[in-house]
């Protein structure tokens, strides 16, 4: 992983007016470098939940001081965001080009990105970061270096990695990002020693929840939770083109019936089940025999076998248990934790962690890079885990 470490020089420029500057990898940007950068990260932020098992990618060109063309990635096996940026621009030479990933320089559904720079001679190519993706990883740099193109790389990395954490987890280590949501409240509970939970956050938490399925490539709960609380683990958001998840449900028993919501939908997203070797489920789209018992599945075999079906994402939204498997298995990549201003109590009411959990206190699975944003009455808590 780079990690660029930026500090401020100054440049005294017109008229003895200093200027500052950003330096990354011994790089020194202009502030409007950075500008134009942040447009085309904008610009990437557009393809969110389209573009997988893609990156998301902007682009912006600029002459003169001034933007000539923009693009992005739209969605998987449209054109490249450079391919994009550059029609708008026109059929010109000696701009700058600023793209938020290392451009391409392999055949896949669309013809290598660096071959159109390379056509175009721009003056300066300034990207973020350079692809992680084996195939890419610094080939496409020095290609472009090859053919006498200024490149330069560093500027507003740490932005640009968060902007693609799916896609390089994916990317790099064949399994799929992991993110583990619950909604719970300040002790702790997701449902009431009865099993009631709806609702226990309010409805902006819910709101983003929808917008989470929306960005994601599969859902996952465990069959409990399907037959208890009969989801239908759509996506609802009002006045937006919207996508369904993959519905992904975890079956180590055979406790599944088909006359729950997730089998019943109008959804072009599929619902698969997730079973031991032998296991059926013939209401489901597809049966995904993973290694298990009874009484769990294997998460990691899961993660492995989701990855192979080109599923990059995988958003948590089971109960207590399946929560627990999850962190066991060491499948979470980031926590999304909703917690209302409710105090629920009971040592048999839902934790939204449950299992056996840890016997020392130096074994507790620690978080990184924790945030707690305000969402209407509710605090949403995002971190990271630390992995080993």
């Amino acid at each position: 992983m780079h990690v660029a470490v930026c500090h401020r020089n100054v440049d005294f420029g017109v008229c003895g007016v200093s200027v500052p500057k950003v330096q990354a990898f011994g790089i020194f940007f202009m502030p409007t470098d950075r500008d134009y950068m942040e447009r085309a990260l904008a610009l990437a932020e557009r393809g969110r939940g389209r573009t997988s098992p893609n990156p998301m990618v902007g682009c912006v060109v600029v002459r003169d001081g001034a933007v000539i063309g923009e693009g992005c990635h739209e969605r998987a096996g449209d054109a490249h965001a450079e391919v994009n940026a550059l029609r708008d621009a026109g059929d010109v030479t000696d701009a700058t080009v600023y793209v938020t990933l290392e451009p391409c320089c392999h055949e896949g559904k669309t013809p290598p990105c660096v071959d159109l720079l390379k056509a175009r001679k721009p003056a300066r190519v300034i990207a973020a970061m350079e692809d992680p993706n084996p195939q890419v990883s610094g080939r496409g740099i020095e290609a472009l270096r090859g053919a006498g193109v200024s490149v330069e790389l560093g500027l507003m990395e740490d932005e640009a990695r968060r902007l693609n954490e799916v896609f390089i987890k994916y990317v790099t280590t064949g399994t799929p990002f992991v993110i583990a949501k619950c909604g719970m409240s300040l002790d702790g509970k997701i449902a009431t020693r009865t099993g009631d939970s709806q609702w226990v956050t309010g409805e902006a938490s819910r709101h983003l929840v929808h917008q989470l399925r929306n960005e994601v490539d599969a859902i996952l709960v465990g069959s409990r939770t399907v037959m208890l609380d009969d989801p239908s683990l759509t996506t609802r958001l009002r006045d937006e083109k919207t996508r369904d998840p993959i519905r992904v449900i975890l079956d180590a028993g055979e406790y599944l019936d088909g006359n729950r919501r997730v089998f019943q939908l109008a959804s072009e997203a599929p619902t698969w089940v997730a079973t031991p070797d032998g296991g059926v489920c013939e209401a489901a789209d597809a049966v995904l025999h993973i290694p298990g018992d009874d009484d769990a599945i294997d998460m990691q075999a899961l993660m492995k076998e989701l990855a192979s079906r080109e599923v990059t994402s995988v958003l948590i939204e089971g109960g207590g248990t399946t929560h627990a498997s999850a962190f066991e298995a060491g499948i979470v990549d980031k926590v999304m934790f909703f917690v209302a201003p409710k105090i629920i109590g009971g040592r048999e009411a839902v934790s939204a962690v449950e299992g056996l959990g840890i016997e020392q206190m130096s074994d507790a699975i620690m978080l990184k890079d924790m945030t707690a944003t305000p969402l209407g009455h509710d605090i949403l808590i995002v971190a990271y885990v630390v992995k080993d």
